[in-house]
């Protein structure tokens, strides 16, 4: 296995820059999840990664060698695509071990390979079966073994599990995270999917617009997220996010909006300057963090907008007086009824802080 290191990297198409001066380190043995929406560099990053793609500036590493112009067959990754990219005309055994033909292997030495691996993966008794006879799922598998079927310094998924349903794409997943730390390999994982980053990743590349806007643990982002477009990509339902005023006294900062009542909040030096200048900031807090309570240090107001039953929990949203809508999961069989006015408690130690730019926030005791 190997690190990887970015340096400055842009790669732009014409006038477009799909990735933005890009600097950031991959560890040995660590599995990396690229996150973001459509266009915002993730693809591009992980092609330049497995050499598909040429960066225009800055300089790629894969351990102490520099790859930047480095053919893709002598980078020493695997590749697992989105659509497999399996061979329909060959069986599974056959797909497996291409890569081993390639490089010249014999066909015994890549028949006892195949078969190996495909026992690993469950598949070991389709090898002789053709794609189109497997189940989406067993394809899948069988992408995943060719690319491990050759040991690599690097593996690299673009988005391998976007073509799988639910129930297959959540037992996919947990297969890769029982993969991952059996073999501890050394992976990128590009998906617009921020469960499959949160349930998969040592560290989460947040992406937007070619640049990375965070890259921390999974749950350092889901806590913290660094601003406003973190906060509101990751988490399902998202982060509740309400612009408020904000005035700042002795390093205490005070929230004032309509139909919210939010206890003082002791800031650093710094941030506290920086509101004063600008006191029009959003506060943000998660859906779990709310229970339908008048009775807390903290509530928000409004009239019951939906009450969604989901099984274990309910998706209570309200809307407040500016339109805005703030949403609670309600771990609880508590019935709430439509036409009534609804209170949102939430404790303080749960907000989160993002100045005019849309930067979050340290407080004191972080």
């Amino acid at each position: 296995m190997a690190s990887i290191s970015f340096q400055n990297v842009t790669k732009s198409f014409g006038d477009f820059n799909a990735v933005s001066n890009a600097t950031f380190e991959i560890n040995d043995g660590e599995f990396i999840c690229l996150l973001g929406p459509s266009g915002c560099g993730k693809t591009t990053s992980l092609r330049m990664i497995a050499g598909l793609e040429t960066p225009t500036s800055g300089r790629i590493y894969i351990g102490d060698r520099d790859v930047t112009a480095l053919h893709p067959r002598d980078r020493k990754i695997s590749m697992v695509f989105q659509d497999y990219a399996l061979y329909p005309h060959m069986n599974i055994s056959d797909n497996i071990s291409y890569p081993l033909k390639v490089r010249g292997e014999n066909e015994a030495t890549r028949g006892e390979r195949a078969q190996e691996v495909a026992d690993v993966l469950k598949i070991g008794h389709l090898l002789d079966r053709l794609p189109a006879q497997i189940s989406g799922g067993q394809q899948q598998r069988t992408s995943l073994a060719r690319a491990l079927v050759n040991p690599s310094q690097v593996y690299l998924f673009d988005e391998p599990l976007s073509n799988l349903d639910a129930k297959l794409r959540l037992e996919a997943r947990g297969f890769l995270h029982h993969l991952q730390h059996s073999m501890g390999m050394t992976s990128v994982y590009v998906t617009h999917d921020q469960a499959e980053a949160m349930a998969l990743a040592t560290r989460v590349a947040v992406m937007d617009q070619g640049r990375i806007v965070q890259f921390a643990t999974p749950m350092e982002i889901y806590r913290k997220p660094a601003t406003t477009f973190v906060a509101n990509f990751v988490g399902n339902p998202p982060m509740n996010l309400l612009p408020v005023e904000a005035m700042v006294a002795d390093n205490v900062l005070k929230v004032r909006a309509e139909g919210l009542e939010v206890a003082d909040i002791p800031m650093q030096r710094s941030f506290a300057e920086a509101v004063a200048v600008n006191p029009k900031i959003t506060m943000g807090v998660r859906p779990e963090h709310l229970r339908a309570t008048a009775e807390a240090e903290n509530v928000v107001r409004g009239k019951l907008f939906a009450n969604e039953n989901m099984g274990a929990e309910k998706l209570v949203t309200i809307e407040r007086p500016d339109a805005a809508r703030f949403t609670a999961r309600i771990f609880t069989d508590d019935d709430i009824i439509l036409t009534e006015d609804v209170a949102l408690g939430f404790s303080s130690k749960h907000i989160t802080l993002f100045d005019a730019d849309g930067n979050r926030l340290a407080l004191d005791d972080e």
